[in-house]
């Protein structure tokens, strides 16, 4: 039997899937989708899907890599759809099955307990304040019974715990196999699994960092993988962007500060100037900082030239170039020392790096990269490419697999043969046109297969489309107070039940303020803001909604909230978006990738921008209907989606929701989703 006939089986009415999901009921879309999956493997190549939400794409890729019989590696978008994927998605099918298949979870190295930084947190100057000492008790309790060390699994610890660096490594400060604790090492354990499972669970950060600099366990899992498939695609771009070029932070500067001294005066106290060493190298970071002066936090500066769009080029060039001096002054220091302990070989190390960056942005940016610098507290220096085309085609596509290295529990595999290797890219928003070129360009997919596959969802049923004509346009200093009042009326109505997405923090706050202001001391509804509580909080108190004693909701969020947040039911009913989500244009990554076109003498506008405002706004509409039941309106406060050529591209790409024309018919709609929720409730 061939694969394409085994995953056939396996999607039919009496196949192995009603037993992985009670719910399980055969759709057209999902098995199209796995059988093109089961032919890209059996075959070889790339294959890109597009698939609406609702069409179950996990089943859909992983039945066909797990019947394949091959060695797979999966990719998703986020730590919490990892841990989503194998605890829950994976078991469940394996066990349906009946497959012998051994998996794995491996994520990167500060999602784990490091032992050895645990012993060394107590004596760290923070670890006095009581806070952090009782967070730091329980995980010292915790990792008693641990066995994974992931950090994920110890009920409570905020992912924004202070005490979460004293108890991780990074790559920076990891000291290898010199480490005390290498052999309990956590770390090494998950990698040691990956290399003996079937089925390895990663995330796109991790692949991507370690596609740079070959660190983190892909080198040796990479190359006797057969299958590849990456989930929530659409982030892929971005995401290796952050990885393939370099960087370089005050921050990091003076985080190798506040270790060098603290190594030198606890191992080698007296062999060298180390309070020298560490005043030199935290001036020169602070310095570096000043010089660009008091820009606004969060900004981007245009880096085009010698320094920095309005830093001076004198000022901020000798700034660098003592960065450069102080990390080779503490090189020369360290090297005194380095057979004393290997934590001081592991600090030259960073010491050599951090001089070698600094050298590196002190020179010309190298070609078909932009460079920037990202203005906070910190400053971060980066240099990034425009995409990873390059990148995905001679190290993934083409390049040739290395040897395949053994560990002490696992010898090494043989190396899979290239061009049998198949790729799956999946997301339910890859673009607005039939090749997907917003996805396929950048990522280098440009002879991939290319399939899209629609929801089952019945839209113009289940949800409604309004765009109020009547509101200040976007750039206007009205506009946010007018979305505030609207979401305000409607959320009242609702009993909550509404989410805000919002294009810009400026945004967020403002309409964030004007609501909390607004319901200040009501039991009416509670606003929930992002940023006053931690994401996954703010989205389980969403999701419980109204209740005894509890008023409803109402979320303002942006950014990471117009994707990945799964609300099914009637606790979101009501998404209102504040404008088209454009990408900004004073970004020097958007203006770099704009110029690019231009030069190919093609329209920025039509070829990058709008494609990234149908995208993003697909993935903002699809918070709304996630199951078949979920019923909705979703209101795009933004006159330009009505009024402009280009709405009708971008109303085009998003689902196909019947549109409500007048305020009176979107009244009417609201007033129909608190009666069906009352029917249904009575029933």
């Amino acid at each position: 039997m061939t694969l394409t006939d085994a995953v056939r089986r396996a999607f039919a009415a009496d196949g192995a899937l009603p037993r992985a999901a009670d719910s399980f009921r055969p759709r057209a879309a999902q098995t199209e989708m796995a059988l093109a999956v089961a032919r890209t493997i059996e075959e070889g190549g790339a294959l890109v899907v597009e698939a609406g939400t609702g069409v179950g794409k996990t089943f859909s890729y992983l039945v066909p890599a797990l019947l394949s019989g091959d060695r797979v590696l999966l990719s998703t978008a986020t730590k919490t759809l990892q841990d989503q994927l194998f605890g829950r998605d994976l078991p469940r099918l394996v066990e349906a099955l009946g497959l012998p298949v051994r998996t794995a979870l491996l994520k990167g190295r500060g999602s784990y307990l490091c032992l050895h930084r645990m012993e060394l947190a107590r004596r760290d100057p923070g670890a006095g304040d009581r806070g952090i000492a009782a967070a730091l008790a329980r995980v010292e309790q915790w990792a008693q019974a641990t066995r994974s060390g992931d950090l994920a699994e110890l009920p409570g610890l905020d992912e924004r715990s202070p005490v979460i660096p004293l108890v991780t490594s990074t790559r920076d400060n990891c000291l290898g196999a010199q480490c005390p604790k290498f052999r309990e090492c956590h770390v090494n354990r998950a990698r040691r699994e990956a290399l003996a499972a079937d089925v390895v669970v990663v995330n796109h950060h991790l692949f991507f960092a370690d596609l740079a600099v070959r660190e983190s366990g892909m080198a040796e899992l990479l190359p006797t993988v057969r299958v590849a498939v990456f989930d929530e695609a659409h982030q892929l771009n971005e995401t290796g962007v952050q990885f393939l070029g370099a960087q370089l932070g005050t921050g990091q500067l003076l985080d190798f500060t506040r270790d060098l001294l603290a190594a030198g005066l606890q191992l080698a106290r007296g062999l060298a100037p180390w309070h020298e060493v560490a005043a030199a190298l935290d001036r020169a970071a602070r310095e570096l900082r000043l010089v660009v002066g008091r820009s606004t936090a969060g900004s981007r500066l245009r880096w085009t030239g010698a320094a920095p769009e309005g830093v001076p080029q004198h000022a901020w060039q000798d700034a660098l170039a003592d960065v450069e001096v102080a990390c080779e002054d503490a090189m020369e220091a360290l090297a005194t020392v380095s057979e004393i302990a290997p934590d001081f070989v592991r600090l030259h190390e960073r010491a050599a790096t951090l001089a070698q960056r600094s050298g590196r942005f002190l020179a010309e940016a190298a070609p078909d990269a932009v460079r920037w610098v990202d203005v906070g507290q910190q400053l971060r220096l980066v240099e990034s490419p425009l995409d990873i085309a390059q990148a995905v085609r001679t190290k993934l596509l083409k390049a040739d697999p290395p040897t395949a290295k053994g560990t002490d529990d696992e010898p090494g595999r043989e190396p899979v043969e290239q061009g049998g290797r198949a790729w799956i890219f999946t997301s339910a928003t890859l673009g607005d046109d039939a090749r997907l070129r917003w996805f396929t360009e950048p990522c280098g997919l440009d002879d991939a297969e290319v399939l899209k596959v629609g929801s089952p969802f019945d839209y113009p049923a289940q949800a409604a489309l309004y765009l109020p004509r009547d509101l200040p346009k976007p750039n206007d200093p009205g506009h946010s107070p007018a979305v505030a009042r609207l979401a305000a009326q409607a959320a009242q109505g609702l009993g909550g039940r509404t989410m805000v997405l919002t294009t810009t923090l400026r945004a967020l706050r403002g309409i964030g303020e004007e609501l909390q202001r607004r319901f200040q001391g009501s039991m009416e509804l509670e606003v929930l803001v992002q940023g006053q509580w931690p994401k996954r909080r703010l989205i389980e108190r969403f999701r419980e909604g109204a209740g005894p004693g509890r008023p409803g909701c109402l979320l303002v969020a942006s950014a990471s909230f117009w994707e990945g947040v799964d609300v099914p039911g009637d606790a979101l009913e009501l998404v209102v978006i504040d404008k088209l989500p454009f990408p900004p244009p004073g970004d020097p990554l958007v203006e770099a990738r704009s110029q690019r076109l231009q030069s190919q003498g093609r329209n920025p506008f039509n070829d990058y921008f709008v494609p990234e405002a149908a995208v993003a706004l697909k993935q903002g509409a699809g918070r709304l209907i996630r199951s078949e039941t979920d019923r909705g309106v979703l209101v795009v406060c933004d006159t330009r989606l009505a009024q402009m050529g280009y709405g009708r591209r971008l109303l085009a790409a998003m689902p196909p929701m019947r549109r409500l024309s007048s305020p009176e018919e979107f009244e009417e709609a609201l007033e129909a989703l608190g009666a069906a929720r009352t029917s249904a409730a009575a029933a």
